[in-house]
Formats: C-alpha cells, sequence, structure tokens
C-alpha cells in the first residue's frame, strides 16, 4: 500500500538531533551501511545508529581519511567503495554478501555537488553517477541482505527543485553542461529510486524513503568557490555560516528518522524532510520546502529504472 505523501505529523522537527530522531529505539543486533559515512551529515548518521546499538559500516573512497574520522566510535566497521567504480562496487557487496550477515539499514547517504564536468569509469557524467548510478548498482546487488525488513534511504535535497533527470541525454553528452542542472538532475532521480525502490520492494519487506537533510555547511561545498556561497547568501562577508542552516546532526536527524522509527512502520516511498513526510508543492513552487511533482511520480520512477539498468547492466533480483 502506497503511503500518502503528507505530513504525520510526526512531532519532530528542523532542528531534531540525529539520537532524538531514533525515538527511544535500540538497534543491538542489527547492521547498517552508511555511504559516506565518515564526513559531515553521514559522520552524524554513523554516529546515531552506532550509539544505538547497530554495527555501522562504512564504505569510502579515502579509507585513511574514514579510519581518522571514526576514530573511537564503537560498533563501526570500515571498508573500501568508490561509487564512480564498478568493479569497487562489486567487490564490496561481494565482500559484505560472504559474511553472510542480514543488511537491516542502508543509508545511500555519499554524494558530490556542483562539482566541474568529470565522468566516472564508464564514461557518465560524475554527479549522476556518483550519487545515482553508484547507489543504484550497490543497491541492486546487496538486495539478497536486504529483503525481509530493512529499510533503505536515498539522500534527496530541496535541489530536486532545478530540473527533473534528463531520460535522453542523462550525461551531457550532446547538452552543454551546467554543474547545478547536473546537481537537480541527480538529486530528483534520488527521489525517484526512493520511490521507485519501495514499490518493487514492499512485497519483501523492503521500504525505501527519499530525505532532504536540509541546507547544512559540510565538506559537500568544496567545489564551491567562497564568492559563490557569498552570492548565495549560504555565508555573510566574514564567512558566518547563515544561521538557517543545520548543524550536521540536525541533518543526519531526517536519515536517522526514516531508518529507524517506528512512527514509518508499514510506511514507504515517501520523500521527507524535518524529520516528517513533507508536502507537495507545484511545479513552480520557488520556496525552500516540499517536494516537487516529478520527484515522486511513479511514472518517471519507472523511466529512471529502467535506464539506470541499461547504464549500469545491473538488475535487482526482484
Amino acid at each position: 500500500m502506497s503511503t500518502p505523501q503528507r505530513l504525520i505529523p510526526s512531532g519532530f522537527g528542523a532542528r531534531t538531533e540525529a539520537s532524538e530522531a531514533l525515538g527511544g529505539a535500540r538497534l543491538d543486533g542489527k547492521v547498517a551501511i552508511v555511504t559516506g559515512g565518515y564526513s559531515g551529515l553521514g559522520l552524524e548518521t554513523t554516529k546515531a545508529l552506532a550509539g544505538a546499538g547497530a554495527i555501522v559500516i562504512v564504505p569510502a573512497r579515502t579509507p585513511e581519511k574514514a579510519r581518522a574520522a571514526l576514530a573511537g566510535i564503537a560498533n563501526v566497521e570500515q571498508a573500501a567503495l568508490d561509487l564512480a567504480d564498478p568493479e569497487s562496487i562489486e567487490a564490496f557487496a561481494r565482500e559484505f554478501l560472504a559474511s553472510g550477515r542480514k543488511l537491516d539499514i542502508l543509508v545511500n547517504n555519499a554524494a558530490i555537488m556542483a562539482s566541474p564536468l568529470t565522468r566516472d569509469a564508464r564514461g557518465y557524467e560524475a554527479q549522476f553517477a556518483t550519487n545515482h548510478l553508484g547507489h543504484f548498482h550497490l543497491t541492486a546487488l546487496l538486495w539478497p541482505a536486504l529483503k525481509g525488513g530493512a529499510r533503505v534511504v536515498s539522500l534527496s535535497s530541496i535541489g530536486h527543485r532545478i530540473c527533473p533527470p534528463d531520460f535522453d541525454d542523462p550525461s551531457f553528452e550532446r547538452g552543454e553542461y551546467n554543474k547545478w542542472i547536473a546537481y537537480g538532475r541527480a538529486k530528483s532521480a534520488n527521489a525517484q529510486f526512493a520511490i521507485g525502490l519501495d514499490a518493487r520492494g514492499a512485497a519483501d519487506g523492503v521500504r525505501a524513503f527519499a530525505v532532504h537533510p536540509g541546507g547544512i555547511m559540510t565538506d559537500l561545498q568544496r567545489f564551491m568557490p567562497e564568492e559563490e556561497k557569498r552570492a548565495m547568501g549560504w555565508i555573510d562577508a566574514d564567512g558566518n555560516v547563515d544561521p538557517r542552516f543545520k548543524t550536521p546532526s540536525q541533518g543526519a536527524a531526517t536519515s536517522v528518522w526514516c531508518a529507524t522509527n517506528a512512527q514509518l512502520n508499514g510506511m514507504g516511498g515517501v520523500y521527507c524532510e524535518d524529520c516528517d513526510i513533507a508536502e507537495l508543492v507545484p511545479a513552480d513552487d520557488k520556496g525552500f520546502r516540499g517536494v516537487r511533482p516529478w520527484a515522486i511520480d511513479p511514472v518517471a520512477a519507472d523511466r529512471l529504472w529502467e535506464l539506470s539498468e541499461r547504464m549500469t547492466g545491473v538488475r535487482f533480483a526482484l
């Protein structure tokens, strides 16, 4: 049964901390994977899940950086993974499946934003490839371990409002590259992936959620020069972050809520923000809240699914 795209309401909000979003849940005996779980809101997601007793596996493209960031956090395991490299994705998934463990939580958190035009090992545009295709590939390979009660969290963004995915030219092979259009396409794809995955996975007990974490100043903005951040109002002339931005812990809260909170039992296939299901807003809405219709359109989600299968060469064993 599909879940309505409307507020529960949950009683939480924009300033809820990651540990609070658990709603008191204990995760002892649970296994989670958090991509990018060693930096920014990914690190806070790891801390919250591990603090509640889950074993959290943090795959990283730069293992030495991950080791330093995760030092001293109990219940954490590390592994190597480059979402832009299909061989790396397959090696990580093989190793996890060989362990025989069930996977209870998958948080597809890692991302790049507004990067210069670069391409992955397959020649695909890097933002779409890393943010969406890499996670599609990873989730498909991990499917045998996810079946039977897992939750999958797909990190989207208010950036989805920029534009929907381009199914005809996803890698800018014909059109002129624009870093923000590329980001909008990727973040819309992240939302549509959650819609498509939930529709296909609910029968196997797998529920999926798209998450807008909110505005947070992290390493995600590493490709943005300071003058661009000032022009967008994210920082002032002295480099102070806009007070409307969340802390990393507050940014991680919606991911944690979707991954663990009992309020969402039996639900899925929705776009969430501020630890609640977001409201649907018109396609031309210029605000910074809510979800645009194309991001939760099941027909578009099916088109994206088919495109992703063709581009990655992988299929879910549904």
